[in-house]
């Protein structure tokens, strides 16, 4: 199965100046729940934003840059390279906004988190994903004094 995992707020956006645009602690714990001991596709700027491999992880990086290498990293040219490279086995799609949208046709089951609020100044989106996926279930959470916004984790699985 290939899963995605993002945080997004009501407009479907993820980033800005390749930074995440909330601090949930409760979301970054949920992401290494979900994603340990998986490995995970993501894009050179998101690596760049990590700074470092995601440990108990598989780290699968996709760039155009052909001379681009980081230690514990895998390097692809394409999301499709990496999914192939995934030989069958699990995966998860982790960021940042263009490979979200490359792998958005192949993506299985999604684990959003979806923060109620709108953020303005933006500059990275999460594609439109609703009319492709099946909501089933959701955990809402209000805000309090270490999540500055309400949120929910919601799973949806693909229509295909």
């Amino acid at each position: 199965m290939l899963y995605a995992i993002v945080a997004h707020d009501l407009n479907l956006a993820i980033g800005s100046g390749n930074d995440l645009l909330w601090h949930l602690p409760n979301d970054l714990k949920y992401f290494k729940e979900k994603t340990r001991g998986f490995p995970i596709i993501m894009g050179r700027k998101t690596f760049d934003s990590l700074g470092r491999p995601l440990p108990g992880r598989r780290n699968m990086v996709v760039t155009r840059q052909t001379d681009w290498s980081a230690e514990g990293v895998e390097v692809f040219a394409t999301v499709e390279a990496a999914i192939a490279a995934l030989e069958g086995a699990d995966g998860f799609i982790v960021g940042g906004g263009e490979i979200y949208r490359m792998a958005l046709p192949l993506i299985d089951v999604l684990y959003a988190t979806v923060v109620h609020t709108q953020i303005e100044g933006a500059d990275t989106w999460f594609p439109e994903y609703r009319d492709r996926f099946t909501e089933v279930d959701r955990d809402d959470h209000s805000a309090d004094e270490r999540h500055a916004y309400a949120y929910s984790f919601v799973r949806l699985k693909a229509k295909r």
